[in-house]
């Protein structure tokens, strides 16, 4: 992480400083172009108006730069056609160069001057104070002073960006190594915040899995128990009675325990990676023919369309009319309707109904309610699952009339 920190960090220094050398360049070969021409031009008309002229003697042309030396305090060298020095005040200043037409900048060891042509062919060079430099230097430490402010304010962005990416680097490589609980502090309303809200959610969907797995194997190992103990039992005293009806019984348990592992199966693999074939189903058709192998059954409704996987929505149906035959009472009463946007399946029987406090637990996988023996407790859980699967919901809805009562809400697009 620590390169690529350094790499978006000195991406940005370098493009600083690219800016600031493609300026210098422009402006470097800028000068000699319109309007700097112009101002060298002018520059020689005053100048020539300021001295004696050309054929002047030597100490008239010397006293005249001296005095303008002075006055300007800078300084200034006066030279001839063949680019030889007339006279000079200050420190020594480099020769025009000679293939300028109308002056320009000279760099030497004493820093940057400059130079223009006078009229009669005389050249005159001068360097400036610090006031009067070079507007080149003035534009790159201008730039880079605004280089050095950006670079400076983008070191906290840059290090905090991967900051975070490296707090979840190692939530990821935690959660990697076994934490299922690991997660990720959300910080900002950027893609990274979000990056980590979806890790945050990934783990803790893979905890919920892995805990719901983890009860599933230890409820599933102790349901298996009983029917296995019962066949044990049932076939030593089958080979010492070799009674019909005891055959009848061990077939029975031998039922029970492939409908247990065939839910314990099912159930795992809806909360592993649910495969669903989703085709239109007429859903009171489906529910029509799951009712008629019950007897003391009755259907209502009206035809309702929607998209699902018919094979689970016929094991929700028969789970839900298995419960009402083995914890309730007939008759049973079915109903399809649409609500809405919504299809809605209820299932009502003459029992006594779910207590208010078991009503969430009921779709619990393994649990019974207080004093049942019957089934494993995983029908119901099934047909919630499957509901959701579907985008519904399954819930305890009692009748007015009828307290054992179960509703499922699924949606019709």
């Amino acid at each position: 992480m620590k390169r690529l920190y350094q790499k978006i960090y000195l991406t940005i220094i370098a493009s600083l400083l690219l800016v600031v050398l493609v300026a210098g360049a422009v402006w470097r070969m800028g000068v000699d172009r319109m309007p700097a021409a112009q101002a060298f031009e002018m520059a020689g008309e005053l100048a020539a108006a300021a001295l004696p002229a050309a054929d002047a003697a030597p100490a008239a042309q010397q006293q005249a730069i001296a005095r303008l030396a002075q006055k300007l305090k800078v300084d200034l060298a006066l030279f001839d056609s063949s680019l030889r020095e007339i006279a000079a005040s200050g420190r020594p200043l480099p020769p025009p160069s000679a293939g300028s037409e109308s002056g320009g900048w000279l760099y030497g060891p004493g820093g940057p001057a400059w130079s223009f042509r006078l009229p009669d062919n005389r050249w005159m060079v001068a360097r400036a104070p610090l006031r009067h430099r070079n507007p080149l230097i003035g534009l790159v430490l201008f730039l880079g002073g605004i280089a050095l402010a950006v670079a400076i304010g983008a070191y906290p962005v840059v290090r905090g960006l991967t900051r975070r990416l490296e707090r979840l680097q190692a939530g990821v490589e935690t959660l990697g190594a076994g934490n299922v609980a690991a997660r990720v502090k959300v910080e900002g309303r950027d893609e990274v915040a979000r990056l980590a809200a979806s890790f945050n959610r990934a783990a803790g969907r893979i905890e919920e899995l892995l805990g719901a797995h983890r009860l599933l194997l230890a409820n599933a190992s102790h349901e298996l128990r009983t029917p296995l103990s019962r066949l044990r039992l049932g076939l030593e005293l089958y080979e010492q009675k070799r009674d019909p009806g005891l055959k009848a019984e061990l077939a029975r348990d031998i039922a029970e325990l492939d409908r247990l592992i065939d839910e314990i199966l099912l159930t795992s693999r809806l909360d592993a990676a649910p495969a669903l074939q989703i085709e239109a189903v007429d859903l009171l058709g489906l529910v029509a023919e799951e009712c008629a192998h019950y007897d003391e059954c009755a259907l209502h409704g009206e035809p309702v369309a929607i998209r699902a996987d018919p094979r689970l929505l016929r094991r929700l149906v028969r789970n839900l009319l298995e419960n009402a035959r083995h914890h309730g009472a007939p008759p049973v009463t079915v109903t399809v309707a649409r609500e809405g946007a919504h299809a809605v399946i209820e299932v009502a029987d003459g029992g006594a109904g779910i207590p208010e406090s078991e009503r969430d637990h009921v779709f619990a996988p393994f649990h019974r309610l207080g004093g049942e023996t019957k089934g494993a407790g995983l029908g119901l859980a099934l047909v919630r699952q499957i509901a959701r699967l579907h985008g519904g919901e399954a819930a305890v809805a009692p009748r007015p009339q009828q307290p054992s009562c179960f509703r499922v809400i699924l949606p019709v697009a």
